[in-house]
């Protein structure tokens, strides 16, 4: 019987040195940019790829609920267009609220600058832009690259929004934990 318990005892403290190895490599990671989404001119960063029912834009209702989107938005340093662009963001979006404005996406932000260039993490989270325009907190699922195992937070902020057009410019303050 001694024999066994031993081996139980090796494994058991094996696993917490495994355990521990993994908690001590564990980084933290918080960035700061600009999205900018823009729907209307000549070269929009998000089209519509399909619209939910006889449900079209209008003024003050610019992405009708059901309305689905591809994106490749860009990122900046500041709110201005003119700022350094340090990434892209490619996915999806869904506006799934019928009562007002709320955005369901999916999208990949890759870095394109610094330290964390050709990394990314990955956001598939629920964005309710009208009930919370000062700030709203989208759950970060995955990344790769540096952000390989990537969890965290992003919170946003509405900079710009023209509610004609549905052109946004929504600041993002990130806080990754990753290996």
């Amino acid at each position: 019987m001694r024999a066994p318990s031993l081996l139980l005892l090796a494994i058991l403290l094996g696993a917490a040195v495994s355990l521990q190895s993994t908690a001590d490599t564990t980084k933290t990671t918080h960035l700061h940019f600009f999205l900018h989404d823009t729907l209307s001119g000549k070269d929009p960063s998000a089209v519509l790829v399909a619209r939910g029912g006889s449900r079209t834009p209008k003024p003050d209702d610019p992405v009708p609920f059901g309305s689905l989107y591809a994106t490749d938005d860009v990122l900046t340093e500041g709110p201005q267009r003119e700022s350094k662009v340090v990434g892209n963001a490619q996915g999806l979006y869904i506006a799934s609220g019928r009562a007002q404005l709320s955005l369901v996406l999916g999208m990949d932000f890759e870095l394109t600058e610094g330290p964390f260039n050709g990394s990314a993490f990955v956001v598939y989270s629920r964005n309710t832009v009208v009930k919370h325009p000062v700030g709203r907190e989208l759950a970060i699922v995955g990344g790769r690259g540096k952000f390989r195992m990537a969890r965290g937070y992003a919170l946003l902020r509405t900079h710009y929004l023209d509610t004609n057009n549905g052109d946004a410019i929504v600041e993002y303050n990130v806080t990754l934990y990753h290996h």
